[in-house]
């Protein structure tokens, strides 16, 4: 069974940098959200480069772990353009998007959008495991 929300994303690593929430929207969209915090913050006081990878991979990474029926899933390649700044307390929604799913592989796109625009993109590929 497909769980419609999942709150796998508030345990360990993801837990350290505040947690995200995940939603699915349809079997092939879903969608996250999370808050920048002072402690995501880079020297010039906007969103750390790391902070969005993680968010990107855990996003991505959850609805890979949904599509597969719960399987693990790990990446094994993930692209990412930063395209503009997310600022202290912007809540950053993740636009997640299922490409193609094989029998042991999931490729999936994502989009980050801040207050009132694009963020960041990414692009990656899962590994289905077992």
């Amino acid at each position: 069974m497909i769980k419609k929300s999942m709150d796998e994303s508030k345990k360990g690593f993801i837990k350290s940098l505040g947690g995200i929430s995940f939603e699915k929207k349809d079997e092939k969209n879903f969608e996250f959200s999370s808050t920048v915090k002072e402690t995501h913050l880079n020297t010039g006081g906007i969103a750390h480069g790391g902070f969005l990878a993680s968010i990107a991979d855990a996003g991505m990474g959850s609805a890979a772990h949904m599509i597969s029926e719960d399987r693990r899933c790990v990446t094994i390649n993930l692209e990412l353009k930063f395209i503009s700044a997310g600022k202290l307390n912007d809540k950053l929604i993740g636009k997640v998007k299922i490409l193609k799913k094989t029998k042991t592989l999931i490729f999936i796109s994502c989009e980050i959008s801040g207050s009132t625009e694009i963020v960041a993109s990414a692009t990656g590929t899962w590994k289905i495991l077992n």
